[in-house]
């Protein structure tokens, strides 16, 4: 029996007489990354609200595991200005959550001391910490983040990556993101999956970055900036299979750009 926490089979999505997923079959398990990549319009964000249940595909099934916990963090919020949301409110319109719980789980993602913020006020990465935060709140087997570095500087990017592989490890959560940081997301990934309405590719990154139908949809001027990382077969992995690696997503072992 699977050990899957979701599992999409023969996944076909049409809209105006246009296939936007064709025959998309892939697996989630516990406690690996996996980041789907495509250029605009592949049909990245349309997979994940399939396999949340937001949409139905036309054909296909979605398979999760019994009682499974999923936090959400979608592409983008957009705050109205004039709009009196503070962060704790915010935090609180996802469920009866005590003010410790809410303080704790911002901790978690370093928003804490934004408690009290107004929700507009927030620079794009403060907003995109406070937003993980929220999808941590029911301590997710599954954590589905679409876009999570979108709108952050570079550094935020680098550091938001870094926060997620702790949450990771801490949690021992699995991870369904789509990400167009190329450079990052090799780095701080366990399988990519290249998406283009179909599936073109799927494997390490190490694996992905030298398959053709890659190279196709991204051209080989991307190589240079993408960092791959290779570890060790014989590493022990706890609940995070870059433990003891110098990736975002641990420290210690060596690496390969």
């Amino acid at each position: 029996m699977s050990d899957a926490l979701l599992t999409l089979e023969s996944i076909c999505l049409v809209r105006q007489g246009r296939h936007i997923l064709e025959n998309i079959n892939c697996a989630v398990h516990p406690g690996e990354i996996i980041t789907l990549i495509g250029p605009n319009g592949a049909g990245k964000t349309s997979l994940l609200k399939v396999a949340l249940g937001l949409v139905s595909a036309d054909s296909g099934r979605v398979v999760k595991s019994p009682n499974l916990r999923i936090g959400y963090m979608p592409q983008k919020l957009i705050v109205e200005r004039s709009f009196p949301l503070s962060v704790a409110r915010f935090m609180r319109l996802t469920g009866r959550y005590t003010q410790t719980q809410l303080q704790e789980v911002l901790d978690e993602v370093g928003a804490g001391h934004l408690f009290n913020s107004s929700l507009a006020d927030l620079s794009g990465g403060e907003l995109q910490r406070v937003l993980l935060g929220r999808a941590l709140l029911r301590r997710p087997q599954l954590l589905v983040l679409d876009e999570p570095v979108q709108g952050v500087d570079v550094q935020g990017q680098v550091d938001l990556f870094e926060l997620i592989g702790r949450i990771r490890k801490r949690f021992g959560c699995a991870v369904l993101m789509v990400s167009h940081d190329l450079h990052l997301v090799m780095a701080a990934t366990d399988r990519v999956i290249c998406l283009n309405q179909h599936i073109c590719c799927t494997g390490s990154p190490a694996v992905v970055q030298r398959d053709e139908k890659f190279l196709e949809l991204f051209g080989p001027a991307i190589l240079p900036h993408l960092a791959i990382y290779n570890h060790d077969q014989q590493h022990q992995h706890d609940h995070c299979p870059h433990q003891g690696c110098s990736c975002p997503l641990g420290e210690g072992k060596n690496h390969v750009q």
